[in-house]
């Protein structure tokens, strides 16, 4: 049968993109339908429902913006939704409440299914580049059967264990390039107020031993006050606030994406929730004393 894949946003176009160039027999569904035109054109077959996907394909893919999206697609606590997912494999690639992953797992093999948790590290360029880092946990013959299907989107893929310990990864993930990304955004605002030379930061930062693909590319997009989404804020925000859950339900101290949190929900409430993640340069611009990156010489 056919793979499916639901959902053809920011991170699930190219993802789904890639998967069609490496030649698997896809199937699509997007709310907005005009968003799957280029995979139409790319040789995936376009389905009016997500029933549609179902009915033709074995694994399903979904990408999804929240918890409330994918319950609603996935027709949760109707009849539909077992008649969809019975003797199927659902591979939810989104970053969600591990709670909310555990529960659905409960629901789809109640069903007659399979579930697979593979949230995905990386935004839109590595999206694009087939360059994500993928992290499967669930039944160890379901995650086994689909780790082939991430080859073409990640350069890594490491199995973790049985569902939640994906999402608990990728939420330990996503505390660091959060609370970086953050540091770096109030970096180049202290260099704005310094009168320093962006160039001279970037070169400096560039060369050193905290340089990285993360860094480069944001450094870039500041210099050019570039801040289309690669990781939107309003995304950004809601995984902070699952980090800071999950910290609290650990138990553990969580200084810094609890200020991240604040900075981020600052930045979606000025109106930059669709721009970039580096957007959050707006909200400190917004505290005392805050100076902007325009401030920077260039």
């Amino acid at each position: 049968m056919a793979v499916g894949f639901l959902g053809l946003g920011l991170m699930g176009r190219p993802m789904a993109l890639n998967l069609v160039r490496a030649g698997t027999p896809l199937v699509v569904w997007n709310r907005t339908a005009s968003r799957a035109e280029p995979l139409r054109r790319a040789g995936a077959t376009v389905a009016d429902s997500p029933a549609g996907v179902f009915s033709r394909a074995g694994v399903v893919l979904v990408m999804l913006a929240t918890e409330a999206a994918v319950d609603e697609v996935l027709r949760r606590g109707t009849p539909e939704f077992a008649a969809m997912v019975a003797g199927r494999t659902i591979v939810h690639t989104g970053t969600a409440s591990p709670e909310w992953s555990c529960r659905l797992e409960a629901d789809v093999r109640a069903a007659g299914g399979r579930y697979v948790e593979a949230p995905v590290s990386g935004s839109r360029g590595p999206a694009e580049a087939g360059e994500l880092v993928a992290m499967l946990a669930g039944d160890p013959a379901a995650t086994e059967a689909v780790r082939p299907l991430f080859a073409p989107l990640a350069r890594e893929t490491v199995v973790c264990g049985p569902v939640p310990s994906a999402l608990h990864l990728k939420l330990a993930v996503n505390l660091f390039l959060i609370t970086m990304v953050t540091g770096l955004a109030e970096s180049v605002q202290l260099a704005g107020a310094l009168g320093l030379d962006l160039a001279a930061l970037r070169a400096v930062l560039d060369a050193g031993p905290m340089a990285s693909t993360v860094s480069r590319g944001k450094l870039a997009k500041l210099a050019a006050q570039d801040f289309g989404a690669q990781a939107a804020v309003h995304d950004v925000l809601k995984n902070a606030r699952l980090v800071a859950g999950a910290a609290r339900g650990a138990e553990v101290a969580s200084p810094l994406i609890d200020v991240c949190a604040g900075l981020f929900a600052e930045t979606a409430d000025l109106g930059h929730g669709s721009e970039d993640m580096i957007a959050v340069l707006r909200a400190l611009e917004r505290r005392p004393g805050g100076h902007g990156a325009d401030q920077v010489r260039r």
